[in-house]
């Protein structure tokens, strides 16, 4: 099979594992940095051009859109799903997960466990605001944050509320949730392909600190998951729309609850702590289901 890779860079962890693993099965594997590619929109034959050239018809795309460059991204994928390339993960499904407000609504429409969150615009009352999901300690996000950036814990009545107003000040969108104090700063990455956990490691954060993402310093170990936890990881993944991505899960007293749904989630993380060949697997995957114009998202919204 001829299949291409979007990717800004050719020598990231994940992008090459998914080249060594694709050409290991036997695939022709092109890395093709998406803000280089544009595009030929034209009636009955769509097309992408790349340095000048039109690309070859690929048999499957993996998109591994940065949050940086969604709304491109996206383009360039629905693009790709106009000329019949069968794509990994669809660009509706891509923009859902990405926009934290909107996909926390999908999966509350489905009965899967949250932490309490608000959102407001200009909220008359902020001491309500931070009462409706618990009272303090509450935990601020940036609706475009990731990695952790842009995530802040309000401790105290007093400084939730001076963080809230700072980010309205600067006219930012933000969400208030719950915190889950029972986590201990850990939470659970699972790695789903297709219907099916494939993968699974409990991180935890570094001392002090009550993000647990090892890009800041926290670490990850094999985890063994429980029935539910792996239930509300796939159904979350179908919500999405997702074939290929990680749920971000927290333990709470309530059960599993759903922090977020990563459309490009990283390999190296989930290969090492549970050394299990992810990459190959996301290839099964591809040989099973890559078929021209096959494209379709599942659920709503």
């Amino acid at each position: 099979m001829k299949i291409a890779i979007l990717s800004r860079n050719e020598n990231l962890y994940s992008t090459r594992r998914l080249k060594e693993a694709g050409e290991a099965k036997g695939h022709q594997v092109d890395i093709i940095d998406t803000l280089h590619c544009y595009m030929d929109i034209t009636r009955s034959r769509p097309a992408v051009r790349y340095h000048g050239e039109e690309l070859p018809y690929y048999d499957a795309v993996i998109p591994r859109i940065g949050a940086s460059i969604t709304f491109y991204g996206t383009a360039i994928v629905r693009q790709f799903e106009m000329m019949g390339t069968f794509c990994v993960n669809e660009s509706v499904a891509i923009s859902r997960s990405r926009d934290k407000l909107r996909s926390l609504q999908l999966l509350s429409r489905k009965d899967i466990g949250l932490p309490r969150t608000s959102f407001a615009n200009k909220p008359d009352n902020i001491k309500d605001l931070i009462k409706n999901v618990g009272g303090t300690p509450v935990v601020i996000k940036l609706l475009e944050g990731t990695q952790g950036i842009g995530v802040v814990l309000g401790e105290t009545a007093k400084a939730a509320e001076s963080v809230i107003e700072a980010f309205m000040g600067l006219k930012t969108n933000i969400l208030v949730q719950e915190f889950i104090e029972e986590a201990g700063g850990a939470d659970i990455r699972c790695f789903v392909v297709g219907n099916k956990v494939v993968a699974a490691m409990k991180r935890q954060g570094a001392e002090g600190e009550f993000r647990s993402n090892l890009h800041r310093g926290g670490s990850a170990k094999l985890v063994r998951l429980s029935k539910d936890e792996r239930a509300t990881a796939v159904k979350s993944a179908n919500v999405m729309g997702l074939n290929v991505c990680g749920v971000d899960i927290l333990q709470s007293k309530n059960g599993p609850v759903i922090m977020e749904v990563n459309s490009s989630p990283g390999l190296e993380g989930i290969e090492t702590a549970t050394n299990k060949d992810v990459a190959g697997l996301i290839y099964d995957f591809i040989e099973a289901n890559a078929k021209p114009n096959k494209n379709r998202t599942r659920g709503k919204g």
